[in-house]
């Protein structure tokens, strides 16, 4: 009864309204009662033969609301009614939802029959908790994957982003955390993803045991930019559903670039100057808003572990976004099209990549192992182009020969199949293994770090 009356109080009691004054390419301009609107209320404008497109105020400018649409606008025209839907975008996530595919308006999308609605609403845009109520990250989660666990090993309540180019395989990286990583419940984001992948992520890649314990929200890239954007905003208001529950979530999102672009293409159609690259100010302004909403709870909640992959353009890790988003997260991971053209997978480089809680979540007895081999692996990128040339000669520097010797183990160690699982002691042990094997120096628990 009480779920019924809280429905009934949502039904609104006044139908408030507009009309459309102009359409210039995806940008509406509504003429009206704007004083009853405001930035990101959604109106329901009416198309040709009853259609209703969704829409949402972006902006104002001469009197006039300035709106995008969530689809399509074909059967649009002037003088059609726009009504007032909603004063903010809101949703109704619930426990009923994992193991479902969802849109950016919540909508399913798997053919598995309507949603259950959660008792309370919650804002889409929504703030992170103050930082002063938030408690420290947790214990090291186990992410399946031996080059992260091993090099950038990651916290609960952490949030790293993985920045790759192109075709360097930062999809596949992703799907494998999805299916290993150790956590309650996954929520996962598929931001203006191509189409054909959807499906097979979802079969292939999280499988019927990983998406019993996932939500996925997908957008794919001929959706309109409102989609893209909200399905990002959506992802992350779902894992703060699961974290006021007291779970532990991983918060997977591919990718952050193309929320930026979307949020881009939304500034530059309601007036914005664009700065650096074309990006608006406000695309600066989201990304931290949204990726800040990850992270460690309240005292008593849970925490959502945030894995965030970055679409650097040009291979260049300095473009802004890049930039931006490594200034925000607490770690990243470097993926190079130079180590996969070399067929070594996940393409990460070590050396790069850097996790900010590291070595403190590290336990004492592996951190010298870790140290040990990280300096030898350097040492060997140093003079690999001597080595590769043969300019170095074979026992003129013993730690040039040690960093040799131990160059393809290494190489073994960090490639892993898109099927593999390794935990992280197992990971480690297997490290300190081969690091005795090919330098005979034992490092690791019980060892005295001398040469056998």
């Amino acid at each position: 009864m009480e779920r019924l009356i809280a429905e009934l109080k949502r039904i609104p009691l006044l139908e408030i309204y507009g009309r459309v004054a102009a359409v210039q390419g995806l940008l509406v301009e509504v003429a009206g009662p704007i004083q009853e609107m405001s930035v990101g209320t959604r109106l329901m404008v009416s198309g040709f033969g009853g259609a209703q497109v969704p829409m949402e105020v972006v902006g104002f400018g001469e009197g006039r609301a300035l709106c995008l649409p969530y689809g399509p606008l074909e059967g649009v025209r002037l003088g059609a009614k726009a009504a007032i839907v909603s004063m903010a975008s809101t949703t109704r996530p619930a426990d009923g939802w994992l193991g479902r595919v969802v849109n950016a308006l919540g909508e399913p999308i798997d053919g598995k029959g309507p949603l259950p609605m959660g008792p309370d609403e919650r804002l889409l845009r929504s703030n992170p908790p103050p930082a002063n109520e938030r408690t420290r990250v947790g214990a090291p989660i186990d992410l399946g994957v031996r080059a992260l666990n091993t090099f950038a090993t990651c916290c609960r309540g952490q949030r790293m982003g993985i920045f790759a180019g192109s075709g360097v395989g930062k999809s596949v990286l992703l799907s494998m955390l999805a299916r290993n990583t150790a956590c309650d419940v996954a929520v996962i984001g598929l931001i203006g993803e191509r189409g054909r992948e959807v499906q097979e992520f979802i079969e292939d890649d999280l499988g019927e045991e990983g998406l019993a314990r996932s939500v996925v929200v997908v957008a794919t890239s001929d959706e309109s930019v409102l989609m893209r954007r909200q399905a990002a905003y959506l992802t992350m208001t779902v894992a703060e559903h699961f974290r006021d529950e007291g779970k532990d979530v991983l918060c997977l999102m591919d990718s952050v670039t193309r929320f930026a672009m979307a949020q881009r293409e939304i500034g530059l159609a309601a007036g914005e100057p664009p700065t650096s690259k074309g990006y608006t100010p406000t695309v600066f302004t989201e990304l931290p808003r949204l990726l800040e909403r990850a992270g460690p709870g309240r005292a008593g909640a849970g925490s959502i572990t945030g894995l965030f992959t970055v679409l650097v353009e040009g291979d260049n890790h300095n473009e802004p976004i890049a930039d931006a988003v490594r200034g925000i997260l607490d770690g990243h991971i470097v993926m190079e099209r130079a180590i996969a053209e070399r067929g070594r997978y996940p393409a990460v480089n070590i050396l790069k990549s850097v996790s900010r809680t590291m070595p403190g979540c590290v336990e004492p007895e592996w951190r010298d192992l870790l140290r040990e081999v990280k300096r030898l692996m350097a040492t060997y990128g140093d003079m690999e182009e001597l080595i590769r040339l043969g300019a170095y000669r074979k026992g003129t520097n013993p730690e040039v020969d040690m960093a040799m010797a131990l160059n393809d183990p290494v190489e073994a160690f960090l490639r892993q199949g898109k099927g593999e699982c390794t935990r992280r002691f197992d990971g480690y042990h297997a490290l300190a293994n081969l690091l005795e094997t090919a330098t005979g120096l034992r490092l690791g628990p019980d060892a005295d770090g001398t040469a056998a």
